[in-house]
C-alpha cells in the first residue's frame, strides 16, 4: 500500500470515528473513566445549601464574607491502546478482517479520549512487541497511531500478550486504563495479566470472527493456521467436526472471560462484522453505573 493509500485510508477512518465520537461516545466515555480524584479549583461566596466542610476558614476571616471551596474531577487520563497484530488477526470471512475492526475500535476509543483531554498511546504487538507509541494528546498523535495500525507488517506471527502485558507495566509508571484488543489466542497470559490489574485499569476486548464460532458443512476444506502455518484437511460435512469446532470456540472465550474475570478487568465480546456501537454504548454505561 503505497502512502497516498494510507493517507486515504486514515482520513476515511477519521471521518467515521470521530463522528461517532463526537455524537455517541464522548459522554458515555467521560461517565466510565472517571478521573484520579478532585482538585481545587476556585472559592467563591458561600450559597445556602453548600456544604459547610467546604468552607474555606482563612479567606472567611481575611474577607469577613463566608467562602466556600470549589472542587473539579481531575480529568486528564492516560489511555493505553494493547492492540493484537498477530497473524490471526488478519482473518475475515465477510465484510472485514478482525484487525480492521481493531483498529477501527481503537479510532473511536482514542477520538474518545482525546476529547475529554487524555493521552493516548498504544502498544501494538505479536509475540513480540513490534511498535511502542508513547501517550500523548492531540489529534496527530491519534493520526499515528491509525497510520501505524493500517501500515504495519509485524515481523513475527504469533501472539504473546503476556510479553505486552509485561512491557505495558514496565514502561507506564503510573496508572493507565489499557484496552486490550485482540482475538485472544494467547497461551499463559493469566499471571502477567494478574500484575498488570493490580497497577493499570485493563478491559479486554476479544474480537472474533463468526467463522471462528461455528462452521457451515462445505464439504472437505483445507485450512491453515495464520500463526503457525500448519495446514489441515476438514471435513466440515461432519455433524462432530462442527460441533467440535463450536465447542472450541466456546472453552476459548470461557477461558478469557474467566482469566480477566480473576484479574478484575471487565471484558467485551463483539463479532467483527457487527455493528458495534451498542456494544460500546452498553460497555460505557453499564462502567458508568459502578
Amino acid at each position: 500500500m503505497d502512502t497516498s493509500e494510507i493517507i486515504k485510508k486514515v482520513r476515511k477512518l477519521e471521518i467515521k470515528t470521530k463522528g461517532l465520537t463526537k455524537h455517541i461516545f464522548s459522554g458515555e466515555y467521560h461517565s466510565a473513566f472517571k478521573g484520579r480524584g478532585m482538585a481545587f479549583s476556585e472559592v467563591r461566596d458561600y450559597q445556602y445549601g453548600d456544604d459547610v466542610r467546604n468552607i474555606d476558614w482563612n479567606v472567611t476571616a481575611r474577607t469577613g464574607g463566608t467562602h466556600v471551596k470549589i472542587f473539579e474531577e481531575e480529568r486528564e487520563l492516560t489511555v493505553m491502546l494493547l492492540i493484537d497484530v498477530s497473524a490471526s488477526s488478519y482473518f475475515g470471512t465477510s465484510t472485514r478482517f478482525k484487525s480492521e475492526m481493531m483498529t477501527e475500535l481503537a479510532a473511536v476509543i482514542a477520538f474518545s479520549a482525546i476529547t475529554n483531554h487524555d493521552k493516548v498511546g498504544a502498544i501494538l504487538f505479536s509475540d513480540r512487541i513490534e511498535k511502542y507509541l508513547p501517550p500523548k494528546k492531540g489529534k496527530q498523535n491519534i493520526l499515528r497511531i491509525i497510520r501505524e495500525l493500517i501500515h504495519i507488517q509485524p515481523k513475527n506471527q504469533g501472539t504473546n500478550l503476556a510479553e505486552a502485558l509485561v512491557y505495558l507495566n514496565n514502561i507506564e509508571k503510573k496508572r493507565s486504563i489499557a484496552f486490550v484488543l485482540s482475538d485472544f489466542k494467547a497461551p499463559d497470559y493469566e499471571q502477567a495479566l494478574a500484575i498488570a490489574a493490580k497497577k493499570h485499569d485493563i478491559i479486554g476486548i476479544h474480537i472474533f470472527d463468526e467463522r471462528e464460532k461455528s462452521i457451515p458443512d462445505v464439504g472437505l476444506v483445507q485450512m491453515t493456521d495464520a500463526e503457525t502455518g500448519v495446514k489441515r484437511l476438514v471435513d466440515t460435512s461432519d455433524i462432530k467436526v462442527r460441533q467440535t469446532w463450536a465447542t472450541y470456540f466456546k472453552n476459548q472465550t470461557a477461558r478469557f472471560q474467566s482469566i480477566f474475570n480473576r484479574a478484575k478487568c471487565d471484558t467485551l465480546s463483539i463479532d467483527s462484522q457487527d455493528d458495534y456501537i451498542k456494544a460500546m454504548q452498553l460497555f460505557f454505561k453499564k462502567r458508568a453505573k459502578r
